[in-house]
């Protein structure tokens, strides 16, 4: 909501309020960790974050300096920076105001951490590196919309410079290393897929936003939306005031938070909550104090107080609450009902007792995707090792491969140079690392008739099911469940991306009857047809104890190797799962899996491994 450069006032967004809250904070102690905001489309998250900026007072930086670094704070100085203060040199000062500073969702890693200048390494024999976008984000704003479909590989970039506080760039033997601190925002719609828990939680604090249900808010919204666009520079006079006002507010509690005080029973009792709520990461505790300060402050006071900590757990824990698979981010009045829980049975059980077992699910997960065997299927996951198909994200020595990349060979032979001559040679050349642009897809095939451990299976394939899908949108995997009982099979999961979608569809699941075992894997291979899905980026994850008894061609055995031989000739990856007892096996999945070319093992095997 801007326009033609105006920026919406931040005072002026209705409701939301835990939204804006997080944002204040974060202003406050940049240090929090930053937030994230989930929620739909159209809950004025973008509008928040770019109103958040224009509230801001300005920052003062190193003129010409691209890292935007602080006259007056020498450890925090790029190398250039800090080179001409030792030297006695006055550096220029710029006054200007805090951006937003975008990360788009298909950025590249050399966009990102920053790249080699190619123009000044051809021009003068040296090498040069071009600053990215962590570069522009120091003390400024990083906003990144659609956080939960960020690569991977950038993502773990992004984050080893926000633990850190610097950027590190390595290219060729060169290194370059710059300060990279920022207030992080991120945006994400959990409709279409989760965050990867490493991500998830970097974030120090954690909104969710919602459309706004009562109709006078609604109509408010409206009716500002209006007056804004008729006239938005007399629109952002009328906040004037306001906006100054909490511009003052932030700036005060800036210089104050650094004397705020927490006392120890306070300390102690954020510790035990975190703790009596299974919470093992220790980000949670100091980002619980750190908010309580920066509240403190932000409310004029100098010393933490109850309310604080509670508010402060309220935005700091819902998405550090999840322990099981399927489970949504918790909202923070379950935050209150934990902590309501936890504080009523702390006297009955010491707070650091806990239990510990494998997780089959996670390992069966693995699996799936070949980790274990070293088969993992290609696609976004897996480099392309051929042809000039998929993504650019980095490159290696040359080898039989035409798909020179330019970039990276002038980078190499920029070292060599000499006399400000470059010249290319066969040693310096380089060629690309690609990824596949098609991601795989992962059928899962249950046995849920009413043989033994039944139970058992669901929840193993629910949790191998939701543990694919935490990474699925960055790798444009998706996944799908058939399960067969009866006297069929069922699609219960259309091969699926979401979560959420998966969390639906497979809250409950029937069980009993019969088990006809080649109907399932019939109806996987019909599926995967329909799908259009070819070779090597599907997997087919069979679940079962091998005894089925609703043959289609006469006999299971029969069945099976006609199954088996379709999976061959398609070139499908299959991996079996018999959960049936070693000693009491009768061999027919065994025998499946040589047939289709694929690998068995036995539950008992994965759950050990």
């Amino acid at each position: 909501m801007h326009h033609k450069y105006v920026i919406y006032p931040f005072t002026a967004i209705v409701g939301q309020d835990d939204m804006r809250l997080g944002l204040i904070l974060n202003a406050i102690d940049p240090l929090m960790g930053g937030v994230l905001i989930r929620g739909e489309k159209g809950t004025a998250k973008s509008t928040a974050v770019r109103g958040l900026s224009d509230l801001l007072p300005e920052i003062e930086i190193v003129s010409g300096c691209p890292f935007n670094c602080d006259p007056d704070n020498l450890r925090e100085m790029c190398r250039t920076c800090q080179e001409a203060a030792e030297q006695g040199q006055t550096l220029p000062r710029l006054h200007k105001k805090m951006a937003v500073v975008e990360l788009p969702v298909s950025a590249t890693e050399d966009r990102v951490v920053g790249a080699l200048d190619i123009h000044r390494a051809l021009k003068e024999g040296i090498s040069a590196l071009q600053p990215g976008v962590l570069a522009e984000a120091n003390r400024n704003i990083l906003y990144i919309d659609e956080v939960n479909l960020l690569d991977d590989h950038v993502a773990n970039v992004l984050l080893d410079a926000a633990a850190m506080g610097v950027n590190i760039i390595e290219r060729e033997s060169v290194s370059l290393h710059h300060p990279a601190r920022f207030i992080l925002v991120g945006t994400m719609n959990p409709e279409e897929g989760e965050l990867r828990p490493q991500l998830l939680d970097r974030f120090g604090l954690c909104v969710q936003v919602k459309g706004l249900s009562d109709k006078g808010d609604r109509a408010e919204v409206v009716r500002l939306r209006e007056e804004f666009d008729k006239d938005p520079w007399a629109f952002t006079a009328k906040y004037a005031k306001a906006q100054s006002d909490l511009r003052e507010r932030i700036v005060m509690a800036r210089e104050q938070v650094k004397d705020v005080l927490i006392s120890e029973e306070r300390l102690d009792s954020i510790a035990e909550a975190c703790a009596n709520l299974g919470i093992d990461t220790l980000r949670a505790d100091i980002v619980v104090t750190k908010a309580a300060k920066a509240l403190a402050a932000f409310e004029g006071r100098t010393e933490v107080e109850d309310q604080d900590i509670l508010k402060a757990m309220e935005l700091a824990l819902p998405h550090r609450l999840r322990k099981k698979p399927f489970e949504k981010v918790a909202s923070k009045e379950e935050v209150l009902q934990a902590l309501e829980r936890t504080s009523e049975s702390a006297g009955q059980r010491p707070a650091t007792e806990k239990t510990f077992k494998v997780d089959t699910s996670l390992r069966l997960a693995e699996l799936a995707r070949g980790i274990e065997q070293g088969k993992a299927a290609l696609g976004r996951n897996e480099p392309a090792t051929t042809g000039l198909r998929g993504k650019y994200v980095s490159a290696r020595p040359r080898g039989n491969s035409n798909d020179v990349a330019l970039d990276a060979t002038l980078r190499r032979a920029a070292l060599d140079a000499s006399e400000g001559r470059l010249e290319v040679s066969p040693e310096h050349l380089m060629e690309k690392v690609r990824l596949g642009r098609s991601g795989v897809l992962y059928v899962f095939c249950l046995d849920s008739s009413s043989s033994m451990g039944a139970q058992a299976r669901m929840e193993l394939a629910k949790g191998a099911v939701y543990y694919l899908l935490q990474t699925a949108y960055q790798r444009r995997d998706r996944v799908a469940l058939v399960t067969f009982r009866g006297s069929t099979a069922q699609l219960v999961l259309s091969p699926t991306a979401s979560v959420e979608a998966a969390e639906e569809r497979l809250r409950e699941l029937p069980t009993g009857g019969k088990t006809p075992l080649s109907q399932g894997v019939a109806e996987c291979l019909q599926l995967i047809e329909r799908q259009g899905s070819k070779g090597t980026n599907t997997q087919i994850i069979l679940i079962s104890d091998g005894r089925g008894n609703v043959p289609i061609k006469g006999s299971l055995r029969e069945d099976l190797t006609w199954l088996g031989e379709e999976i061959r000739s398609k070139r499908l990856r299959l991996v079996v799962i018999n959960t049936g007892k070693k000693p009491h096996d009768l061999g027919h999945l065994k025998e499946f899996a040589r047939v289709a070319s694929g690998d068995h093992f036995f539950l008992e095997e994965v759950a050990t491994w």
